[in-house]
C-alpha cells in the first residue's frame, strides 16, 4: 500500500490543467493503485492524479458503500449531464477543514479510458456523479470552491487560511 503526499493549495499545479494520457501503461497502472491506496486512507470517494502532483488526467472513484469498487479513469470527459440538480458538501484534501455546498447534476455519462486501455462510456448518479465531476475539476485546474460566489469562496479561504 503507497499513500501519497497531498498537495496543499495554493500549489499552483492545483491551477494546472493535467496532460492527456497516451496509452495505459504499467506506470499508469501502478500511480491508479497508489491513487486508489491513498483514497481510501484520507478517506474520500474520489482522487484526481494532480492531487499527488501527478500532472496527468487519469481520477479514481468509490462512492461505494463498502469500497472496493474504485472506477479507474484516464482521459475522462462529461458527454451528457442531466438537468436535474443535486447539492452536495463538497470538500478537498488540498484544502483541509472547510467545505461548501456545491450544485452539479445528479447524474452524468462519462467517456474515459479504462484499465484495459479501451474507451468506456459509463452512467454515474448522485455521488457518484458528484464525485467524478469534482475529479473532473481537478484535472482541469479547477477546485470545487471555483463554483461559490466571490463571496462565499473569498469567505472559505479565510476560513481555511486561520485553520477552520
Amino acid at each position: 500500500m503507497t499513500v501519497r503526499p497531498i498537495l496543499k493549495w495554493p500549489d499552483k499545479r492545483l491551477r494546472t490543467a493535467a496532460a492527456d494520457v497516451t496509452e495505459i501503461t504499467d506506470d499508469v497502472r501502478a500511480t491508479w493503485a497508489d491513487m486508489v491506496d491513498t483514497m481510501e486512507a484520507m478517506p474520500g470517494v474520489g482522487l484526481a492524479a494532480v492531487q499527488i502532483g501527478v500532472m496527468q488526467r487519469l481520477a479514481v472513484v468509490d462512492a461505494s458503500g463498502d469500497r472496493g469498487q474504485a472506477v479507474l479513469l484516464a482521459n475522462p470527459e462529461v458527454l451528457h449531464a442531466s438537468v436535474e440538480p443535486r447539492d452536495h458538501e463538497e470538500a478537498s484534501p488540498c484544502l483541509p477543514g472547510v467545505s461548501a455546498k456545491i450544485t452539479r447534476p445528479r447524474a452524468v455519462t462519462v467517456r474515459f479510458l479504462n484499465a484495459a486501455g479501451e474507451v468506456e462510456d459509463r452512467d454515474f448518479v448522485g455521488l457518484w456523479a458528484t464525485s467524478v465531476q469534482h475529479q473532473i475539476d481537478h484535472l482541469a485546474g479547477r477546485m470545487y470552491f471555483d463554483r461559490l460566489s466571490k463571496v462565499k469562496r473569498d469567505m472559505l479561504l479565510r476560513k481555511a487560511r486561520k485553520g477552520a
